[in-house]
């Protein structure tokens, strides 16, 4: 028998909370998200997130723990091999990844892919390193625009990432460059995990500003996923923000696009006041794209404060069987070295008006528990080679 009808998952886009074991690996000893924001910041202004017990599963100098937390709370730890958007979200529904996928970080891209790119798109290639989105535009968004370029770039993920100017290339231009791109990086030794549609407006430089137009194309699951097994048993499974591009539309029952992370939840609240029967997925990716990646701790700290005050209205829009869950896909140390993610744990916290004891959880080996967990509730089992364990029984 079905424990909630309705469970939203929220990823709160690389919000980790410590180092993992095998951090050394990644050269990211010492990366802590979540600590490292409250260490740097003057305030942080968090309640209905400390009322869940964020604060008792990771310290924070302004945030106090609570008493009696309203959820469950614990940390997960990664079994894939890699520390990337897509790593981290197919671990969560099952799929655990051996092979990381291919970067292109020291060099940029092959000639000869830049060239097949050349050939196909019509237009010379520039930039072709790894950069920030917003620097690579003061660079070469000039020369775009002027000169009929294509500013290609990539970043410490497997990502090849197309820039296009809304109004003197459009956005469908764009989206069919960015096609063309993923048809060329299927070859294995060019495989990226995502092509990226990067649009951005403006004239000149230190006016660039890039919009909510944003398209990922991913490679697809190499498998089935807790996702596939919602979808073919009936149930509901709605996508909010980038979940939908992640999975390529697989078990995904309706896509919703968000503009920022703040709209996200605005839209999970109101997903939230609707009848469905089953998973609402949301990704909020702003903490990591405007914030982690950019090294700002104060507007990752302010960003999650945004999320607070949506927490909360969701919190109380919510029906006595539906079922919270927060968690990340990976972490991005906005004081840390370099603009990449960081290996970290991530928050596994589960709130529900129905719980009445809610406790500290012992620490998962995959977050593979969280596709487990939602499965078991609906009377499903994970499909064949997928990872992970349920924790559903402890829910209490």
């Amino acid at each position: 028998m079905e424990k909630f009808k309705r469970i939203f998952c929220i990823v709160l886009d690389s919000l980790g909370i410590g180092e993992e074991p095998d951090a050394a690996d990644y050269n990211d000893v010492g990366s802590d998200t979540l600590g490292h924001i409250s260490q740097t910041v003057k305030e942080f202004n968090i309640p209905n997130f400390q009322k869940l017990g964020i604060a008792n599963l990771k310290p924070l100098v302004q945030v106090a723990p609570v008493d009696k937390p309203l959820a469950y709370y614990g940390a997960l730890r990664e079994a894939s091999r890699g520390k990337d958007t897509m790593t981290g979200h197919w671990e969560m529904m099952g799929l655990k990844t051996v092979k990381p996928f291919v970067t292109f970080t020291e060099h940029g891209f092959p000639p000869e892919l830049i060239a097949e790119l050349e050939k196909r798109t019509g237009r010379k290639i520039i930039g072709n390193k790894a950069a920030s989105g917003t620097a690579i535009l003061d660079e070469l968004a000039e020369e775009e625009i002027n000169e009929g370029h294509l500013i290609v770039y990539t970043s410490a993920d497997s990502v090849l990432q197309i820039c296009g100017n809304e109004e003197t290339m459009g956005v469908e231009t764009l989206y069919k460059y960015c096609e063309i791109a993923r048809e060329l990086t299927m070859k294995d030794e060019w495989k990226v995990g995502r092509v990226i549609a990067r649009p951005y407006v403006g004239k000149k430089k230190g006016e660039f500003k890039r919009t909510a137009n944003r398209h990922d194309l991913a490679v697809k699951p190499f498998g089935r996923t807790a996702l596939n097994v919602l979808k073919d048993n009936g149930f509901d499974m709605i996508s909010i923000g980038k979940i939908n591009d992640i999975f390529v539309g697989e078990g995904v029952t309706k896509a919703i696009h968000s503009e920022s992370s703040v709209n996200g939840m605005e839209q999970t609240i109101e997903e939230c006041k609707k009848d469905f029967h089953g998973l609402c997925f949301v990704n909020l990716v702003d903490f990591d794209a405007l914030w982690g990646h950019r090294r700002d701790p104060i507007g990752y700290a302010k960003e999650i404060e945004k999320f607070d005050v949506n927490l909360g209205i969701l919190m109380k829009e919510m029906k006595e069987d539906d079922l919270l869950i927060i968690t990340a896909d990976h972490g991005n140390d906005p004081t840390f070295h370099g603009t990449d993610h960081t290996r970290e744990k991530v928050p596994f916290i589960l709130y529900s008006k129905s719980l009445k004891e809610p406790k500290a959880l012992e620490e998962g080996d995959t977050f593979g528990n969280i596709g487990a967990t939602i499965l078991d509730n609906f009377g499903l089992k994970m499909p064949e080679n997928t990872i992970g364990k349920s924790i559903l029984e402890e829910l209490k």
